[in-house]
């Protein structure tokens, strides 16, 4: 396992070695033997400290086995390049130091003879180095939102918040940036913006590849691990999906298996086991989605080792499309109230109000062993979203966070698309941490709110533009701060008066733009990223995405605007959206116009937010 500081190093060489051009032969650190068409021996004669891989990403998997001295030690799959590099992933050899270790190679190209199987690019571009740079190469790599070094990354998950420090697991790939050979990924925060990569925190084994779950703080040693250990629970994934357990004696940093895995199995598909302490019943409480029932199972447990299951909530509820993933279940209070309700969190992919994944909840009341959800006048039970956007799903919240909050967070992409984003050192990045609170809306329905955490206002620099003023049809026009690439906060308040309309554009000197529209009289806020930028990797991508407004009135806006996101928040976060875009260059300019009449813009302030540190 590599130390943060050989982490850092051992991060420091994707750039260098994407860069490389494929040499005719490997270098003396490696060995090539080839076996048959689609069988390579690759034997590690250099001394360095990592492997360097060669990746081609259209071409299939193969499957890697690596061999320590002759024992199998572990397997992945690497879409090792064919006919060029497109860049090269680090295998982390300091494990295995004074060991021979031979990479077993069957790949899935076709090829006639072994003559041309020796053709692959691939061979001539293995390497043994100490190095591997990770510095931000990449145009669309996010300033202030997190993302893995390298490879690719999905679901959030085992978020846990202990002695001053957040903890963020991820689904990862640490051998390519696509999805394959899931591994808990590990960064942590003292502040939720700058973040601090670990090595990986709980790698597969046995019983398969390591999905998504939670962790707990067992501050009673309920569980016989240690008191204030960090439990964790995921879904083990192979040719079926089932649930175990991993404990931590080191705040969370290494993770030793629990010997009795799998804790849970079922005979059906279910994953993503979601857990916390629940008070009043004096248990511990699982929820876990039955994904393609389309319903959440609720166990209990008194050690968070042995299992009871309760009930199960869904069938025939909200959103029955695509498949249930990523459960939450946890109680806010209402706002304006001395009433608390209880929020169950359901990802769902495919279904989405605009296509792919996205997140819904439901709104009701636990009594340690049943959710049963509130309903309308007529007995059903609405659908609502938590994101309007196309790119906000499984979102899941921190477990112990600090002065009763509810902070979350949530994977800023689509099923639809994640793979094919115009990105390759990494793919994906994180959405602002969000506070979750319930409000009531005109319609005397309760919804949940999804505000920017508090920690994100210290990313703010001095605002570039404070200005008030009527918009008219003809638009008003600022400049976005031009020295970090029209990265920045726009806030504002709208009361449209006559406007029917009023729309907010960010644009660049290329015409490419995305605009931000709030219809006051259908209640609704949209953006509009048909024209971003880059729009045709996919069919799905060029979408106009909408959310209701549950207030009547004046509204207030905050506009996040990264390197390749926009998120944007209505009132305190009644009403969110979370879009990605890919302009082939930074935004620099916001228009601001009025349509059917004239539009009071109060406090439009632009800040320049500073790049964390991730």
């Amino acid at each position: 396992m590599l130390s943060d500081k050989r982490l850092a190093a051992f991060a420091a060489a994707i750039v260098a070695a994407a860069a490389l051009t494929p040499s005719l032969t490997a270098d003396d650190s490696v060995k090539i033997e080839h076996l048959g068409t689609n069988n390579t021996l690759v034997r590690v004669t250099g001394d360095g400290d990592i492997l360097l891989m060669p990746v081609q990403e259209s071409i299939d998997d193969a499957k890697v086995n690596v061999l320590v001295d002759g024992k199998n030690e572990r397997t992945m799959f690497v879409r090792l390049a064919k006919s060029k590099v497109d860049y090269k992933v680090p295998f982390d050899l300091t494990p295995y130091k004074g060991h021979n270790v031979v990479l077993n190679i069957i790949t899935n190209q076709s090829r006639a003879n072994v003559r041309e199987a020796k053709d692959d690019a691939c061979w001539a571009n293995f390497s043994v180095t100490d190095s591997f740079p990770t510095e931000n190469t990449e145009k669309y790599r996010p300033a202030f939102h997190h993302t893995p070094l390298y490879g690719w990354m999905n679901d959030p998950n085992g978020m846990f918040y202990k002695d001053g420090v957040w903890h963020l697991y991820y689904q990862w790939n640490p051998y390519g940036s696509k999805w394959q050979n899931m591994t808990w990924g590990h960064s942590t925060s003292p502040d939720l913006v700058n973040w601090t990569h670990h090595p990986a925190a709980i790698e597969p084994d046995g019983l398969g590849t390591i999905f998504s779950g939670s962790s707990v703080v067992d501050r009673n040693n309920t569980s016989g691990f240690g008191k204030d250990a960090v439990i964790a629970f995921y879904t083990s994934a192979d040719a079926s999906q089932i649930q175990s357990m991993a404990h931590s004696s080191d705040n969370g940093m290494t993770f030793t298996k629990f010997a009795g895995n799998p804790v849970i199995t079922l005979d059906s598909e279910a994953r993503d086991p979601n857990m916390f302490w629940h008070q009043e019943s004096g248990q511990w409480v699982l929820t876990l989605a039955h994904a393609l029932d389309h319903e959440m199972l609720i166990f209990t447990s008194p050690d968070l080792r042995n299992w009871t299951l309760q009930s199960a909530f869904g069938k025939g509820l909200g959103c029955q499309d695509g498949v249930w993933e990523c459960p939450d279940l946890f109680q806010l209070p209402v706002d304006g109230t001395d009433k608390k309700k209880w929020v169950l969190l359901c990802n769902i992919n495919p279904g989405g109000p605009f296509g792919g994944s996205a997140t819904q909840y439901f709104i009701g009341d636990f009594d340690g062993k049943t959710f049963k959800a509130e309903t309308l006048a007529d007995g059903t039970v609405p659908t609502k979203w938590l994101d309007y956007g196309k790119d906000h799903y499984a979102t899941v919240s921190f477990s112990d966070a600090p002065d009763n909050r509810r902070t979350v967070i949530g994977w800023m992409s689509n099923w639809q698309y994640a793979a094919e984003v115009p990105t390759m050192q990494y793919r994906s990045a994180n959405t602002l941490p969000r506070e979750m609170g319930i409000f009531t809306g005109d319609d005397g329905q309760l919804y949940v709110s999804s505000a920017p955490s508090p920690e994100v206002d210290a990313l703010r620099g001095k605002a570039v533009v404070n200005r008030s003023f009527t918009a008219k049809a003809s638009a008003k026009k600022f400049n976005l701060p031009a020295d970090n690439d029209g990265i920045c906060e726009i806030a504002l308040d709208i009361d449209t008066r006559t406007a029917k309309a009023v729309t907010l554009t960010l644009s660049n000197a290329q015409g490419e733009k995305s605009a931000i529209t709030y219809n006051a009289a259908g209640h609704t806020l949209s953006m509009d990223r048909t024209q971003s930028g880059i729009v045709d990797f996919s069919q799905d991508f060029p979408a106009v995405t909408a959310a209701p407004v549950h207030n009547a009135g004046p509204i207030s806006l905050r506009i996040f605007v990264d390197r390749s996101s926009i998120e944007v928040f209505e009132k305190d976060g009644r009403a969110v959206m979370t879009n990605l875009v890919f302009p082939t260059s930074p935004y620099t300019t916001l228009s601001v116009a009025a349509d059917g009449g004239q539009a009071k813009v109060q406090n439009l302030r632009i800040y320049p937010l500073t790049p964390a540190a991730n």
